[in-house]
């Protein structure tokens, strides 16, 4: 039997910029980024491609140009790369807020789903999503609910419809820094109210694994209060529990690792630590709890998407700059793939 090919094994690029400026280290360049992407090596496999944070100062997506595009295009494709998911920057326009912030926060989606079908166009970008949130906080959400959640849905339809046009899916980053859907519950609220066939969710094994302890939203809590992570069974029970809400609305992966706190550096607010990939403190079993997401109740594939990534936010530039870092988050994909992957021709994979 032919190595597993699928799913596409991809860094992603904004690890260089979240969390940093201000008070924190300074960005990482993106041609860095890149290059530590391209130069890892794991027994002759290598990284199939990166994901983009569309985030100054790696790129400037109200100021980018189709020269820039396809200057990003060859670059990339020099160093045997594809371009998967893109970070719609929203972030100044709360998908909960005024009619000029939503219109905004549409507005920037729409730029993101031109850059990607560009990219398509250009023949680097064969699959992946454009990824957002609320822009708005749990804090904010709290102070009304119901309506908050409306104006969210509302954004998200907006925002939809005009990915449509591009042949784009929105896919809502599970966080737990972004009002509804700081929790597994108040996900599928969101989810369900947009109604659209182009949304879904985007799972990433770090954020998610913080939905199981109630943060932020102590009453979906599905661990108990006492939890002791020794306890490989209940932490199963519950791994089992909130995939089997959130699978079906799955289409974008991060595998990452989290040792159980909350974590925030810079401008990002606190959200789940990403940990390295053989960060002995890991509550994950990365290979094997990835399956949760990648199989369905019955263990079968679900193959909803063509790619995964690994992300690894706010680590120090000094663990970023090492190649091994990335050569482990490399081997890390690796397993998941020999575990949960599948073989496919490369020319019926591309016309699919």
């Amino acid at each position: 039997m032919p190595e597993n090919n699928f799913p596409k094994l991809h860094n992603a690029t904004w690890p260089g910029v979240v969390g940093k400026g201000q008070n924190s280290e300074p960005p990482i360049p993106f041609d860095t980024m890149l290059q530590l992407t391209a130069n890892a090596e794991v027994n002759g496999t290598r990284f199939d491609g990166v994901d983009l944070g569309l985030l100054e100062p790696h790129i400037d997506l109200p100021n980018t140009k189709d020269d820039d595009l396809k200057k990003l295009a060859e670059k990339v494709g020099a160093l045997n790369l594809n371009i998967g998911s893109l970070v719609a920057p929203i972030w100044g326009g709360p998908a909960m807020g005024s009619k000029e912030d939503r219109a905004f926060f549409v507005e920037m989606v729409r730029k993101t789903c031109n850059f990607g079908k560009r990219l398509r166009e250009l023949g680097v970008r064969p699959y992946g999503i454009i990824r957002i949130d609320s822009a708005s906080s749990p804090q904010s959400w709290a102070t009304d609910p119901v309506n908050n959640t409306k104006l969210i849905a509302q954004t998200f339809r907006e925002a939809c419809d005009v990915a449509a046009d591009y042949g784009e899916k929105l896919a809502a980053e599970g966080e737990i820094c972004w009002g509804g859907m700081h929790s597994w519950k108040t996900m599928i609220e969101t989810l369900e109210a947009v109604d659209r066939p182009n949304i879904g969710f985007q799972a990433d094994m770090a954020h998610t694994l913080l939905y199981l302890l109630g943060y932020n939203r102590p009453e979906d809590r599905i661990l108990p209060e006492d939890f002791d992570w020794s306890d490989r069974k209940t932490l199963t029970e519950g791994l089992r529990k909130i995939t089997a809400a959130l699978r079906p609305w799955t289409i974008d992966f991060h595998v990452a690792q989290n040792d159980g706190t909350v974590f925030g550096s810079g401008s990002h607010d606190k959200t789940g630590r990403h940990c390295q990939a053989t960060d002995p403190n890991g509550k994950l079993n990365i290979a094997k709890d990835a399956g949760y997401w990648l199989r369905d109740e019955n263990g079968e594939l679900t193959k909803a998407f063509k790619h995964i990534c690994w992300d690894g936010c706010m680590f120090p530039n000094a663990v970023m700059m090492k190649q091994q870092t990335w050569n482990d988050v490399l081997a890390t994909l690796i397993k998941v793939r020999e575990l949960h992957g599948w073989y496919q021709p490369e020319k019926v994979a591309a016309g699919s």
